[in-house]
């Protein structure tokens, strides 16, 4: 018997649900990929966020022209201002989704990756390889990205940005940030206490979007 839920991404076998993708102008946001956009998806918990950034995924593997992944960077909360501990469990997450995602062996590993870039440089240089591997240009859902703190989440924006010259052959041709807040919203304080706007940390962003 279906239900409705407000606990987590919807399942359409089990719950009543509003159309994910009909929460948006989805033209806006295929526009926005199309012209190879970084941009910004926000709005308050339990709206619908998790299940639109799924369903808009799925879509964009269905259409054949793009490789689509959604990954959830709230595994490295914890690691706060600690990079290394961070970037390692946003890389892992990122691996396993991709794996599950597209059922593909991945010629490379995170350990490798950290190993020789080091964790500064890790997520770029995964993003890199990833995009030089598949066939399509890629097309990366982050969620909750305002869940990382400090320095972690300073060295995830900087990396993203210090990649954006090099799409959509080297790297993710469009990159969507989903969280409750707009990232110019953003106070980021370093280990040193200093306070970083998110701006600042990413300042390519095309569009904030909200959901309805």
């Amino acid at each position: 018997m279906k239900f409705f839920n407000t606990a987590g991404p919807v399942n359409r076998a089990n719950h009543y649900k509003v159309d994910p993708l009909n929460r948006w102008d989805l033209q806006e946001i295929l526009t926005l990929i199309e012209q190879e956009k970084y941009f910004i998806l926000h709005a308050p918990r339990q709206t619908g966020k998790t299940s639109s950034m799924l369903a808009l995924r799925d879509y964009l593997n269905k259409t054949g022209n793009y490789t689509a992944i959604y990954t959830n960077v709230e595994v490295g909360q914890t690691a706060r201002g600690n990079v290394p501990e961070g970037i390692g469990a946003v890389l892992s997450e990122l691996h396993g989704r991709i794996i599950n995602t597209l059922n593909i062996k991945i010629p490379f590993s995170v350990n490798g990756i950290i190993s020789t870039n080091g964790s500064h440089k890790a997520l770029n240089a995964y993003l890199s390889a990833m995009s030089e591997l598949l066939d399509k240009p890629l097309v990366l859902l982050i969620d909750e990205i305002d869940s990382l703190v400090g320095d972690t989440l300073i060295s995830v924006l900087r990396q993203l940005r210090a990649g954006y010259d090099t799409r959509p052959e080297h790297f993710p041709v469009s990159v969507i940030l989903c969280g409750v807040r707009d990232i110019k919203d953003y106070r980021i304080r370093t280990s040193g206490e200093e306070i970083i706007t998110g701006g600042s940390a990413f300042n390519i962003k095309a569009e904030s979007l909200r959901l309805g």
